[in-house]
């Protein structure tokens, strides 16, 4: 079972990864006509209607129509509106050079519509985008359609139900066949249609792989109207006596990433040398030179304000600091808040269960420390190990390393974005900020830590071309915005090739 936003991902991943949408149109469109072959062996001079949307959707119904038309099938195709989707025009292109072989008909008044009879009518009208009740023309279109007599078959999902609740609030095709593609829609689920499900070429790495159809499907653009606050307000918990760039690292990547408001908490001295590096953060004060426990009371209403907290950058191990951490998660944990625990604080609480709003970030050193196992080298066992101990620890965990593991205990993809210059220290801590902003952006703990990484890995290969393998964190997180406004781009630019063994 497979949503919308799953699937529109992988689409936009199997672009990247090589499989266009085009081809993966064409695919969908010649298995519908597959399957309405294996019923019609002979559709010779049988009269097919289609019923052609504006979105993909009516591209795959061009496709079949094509198929049809192939086989010496009376086609004719109801227009119901202009298609801008790319493939569907290239389809639609294509369609209008075959006027001896397929009638086309636009629609351009409802009334236009009247009930027809064929042999097969194939409904091509509305797909996984839609949502609530059919407007004009398709209200009136669905209507007609089951009205008409012939085999009814429904690409994809009857339209007028919605792909994901199965909801159809106003009228909707009643099918005598659904072929849908890939996986079946969760919303196809309610019903009692024959369906069958057919592949189309997303290549399995477009599963396994983050890529940027997370970042397209999950990153969203600032509302026109939108206000400070909005997008977000990240806490960064970090720094110590001894160091101050980390946590300053982690907040300018939140920045950059999105957020309207970044705090970095550090100790007092500390929080002096990290509000000197730049005017964009909110250096908080704290009393002391490391953090400790009193700190946690100057903290809370700075945690009651953070729409997600990222602790542990650069925080160090005093014994002081310890505690600290563990008075302070506590206190997250009461209040339930979205948080990434990375570094120092990771290592302060290992053993622990945590809860399902936590991603945690280890290497593989404090995957060892915090689970008390060692990652093994394999990847199918350390993508059990993960999912394993994702499950244990009730959190998201993201395994950093030459292809990153992400888990949440149900699922889990892996990254292979970066590059060697990415081993200088500070790539972790944008890491962990890049990933604080999405949680408070609101994104599911899973997903922001997919998104996240990718959005990291694609940043530090911008900026591998630039500088090669001599990159520094801040040239990472310069690249971040690049990568948000076109990720498919900069994904193409990926300059070291990774290769799972």
């Amino acid at each position: 079972m497979i949503t919308t936003k799953e699937m529109r991902i992988l689409e936009i991943n199997s672009e990247a990864f090589g499989v266009p949408t085009l081809l993966l149109m064409e695919n969908a469109g010649r298995s519908v006509w597959e399957e309405i072959k294996k019923r019609f062996p002979d559709i010779s001079g049988k009269v097919i209607y289609v019923f052609a949307g504006v979105g993909g959707k009516g591209g795959d119904g061009l496709v079949t129509a094509r198929h049809l038309a192939g086989d010496k099938a009376k086609v004719i195709i109801f227009i119901l509106g202009e298609n801008k989707h790319q493939d569907a025009v290239f389809n639609m292109n294509a369609i209008t050079e075959m006027d001896y072989s397929i009638k086309i008909v636009t629609i351009k008044d409802p009334e236009e519509l009247k009930p027809v009879k064929g042999d097969i009518l194939v409904d091509a009208m509305l797909g996984t985008g839609f949502h609530g009740k059919p407007r004009e023309p398709f209200r009136t279109a669905i209507k007609v359609f089951n009205d008409s007599q012939g085999f009814k078959v429904s690409i994809d999902l009857p339209s007028g139900i919605d792909p994901d609740t199965g909801e159809a609030p106003g009228d909707y095709v009643k099918p005598d066949l659904v072929v849908t593609f890939h996986d079946i829609k969760a919303g196809l689920t309610k019903y009692n249609f024959e369906t069958v499900v057919k592949k189309i070429g997303i290549p399995p790495e477009a599963e396994v792989f983050g890529g940027p159809g997370e970042i397209i499907m999950n990153v969203k653009k600032k509302a026109i109207k939108s206000k400070k606050g909005d997008n977000g307000r990240v806490l960064v918990i970090g720094g110590s006596y001894t160091f101050s760039g980390a946590p300053s690292l982690a907040g300018l990547a939140a920045l950059r990433t999105g957020a309207d408001l970044v705090y970095v908490a550090a100790p007092e001295e500390t929080a002096f040398t990290i509000a000197s590096y730049s005017p964009d953060i909110i250096a908080v004060k704290l009393s002391g030179k490391n953090l400790n426990p009193k700190n946690l009371e100057e903290l809370k209403p700075w945690i009651d304000r953070a729409d997600s907290i990222v602790i542990g950058p650069g925080l160090g191990l005093q014994e002081e600091t310890i505690e600290a951490v563990k008075e302070i998660y506590e206190y997250l944990h009461k209040n339930n808040k979205r948080a990434v625990i990375d570094a120092d604080a990771l290592k302060s609480l290992a053993g622990y269960k945590l809860y399902n709003n936590v991603v945690i970030t280890p290497h593989a050193g404090e995957f060892k420390i915090f689970f008390n196992i060692q990652p093994p080298e394999n990847y199918e066992e350390r993508i059990k190990t993960v999912m394993e101990k994702a499950r244990e620890a009730n959190c998201t965990v993201l395994l950093k390393g030459y292809f990153d593991v992400i888990s949440d205990g149900k699922r889990f993809k892996l990254n292979k974005t970066g590059n060697p210059g990415m081993t200088v220290g500070g790539t972790g801590d944008t890491l962990a900020g890049i990933v604080g902003t999405l949680l408070a952006q609101n994104i599911d703990p899973f997903d922001a830590a997919v998104t996240g990484a990718v959005i990291n890995g694609l940043a530090g290969a911008l900026a591998y071309e630039k500088y090669g393998d001599r990159i520094l964190p801040t040239d990472i997180i310069l690249e971040i915005p690049n990568v948000i406004k076109d990720p498919l781009s900069a994904f193409k630019k990926k300059v070291y090739k990774r290769v799972l063994q």
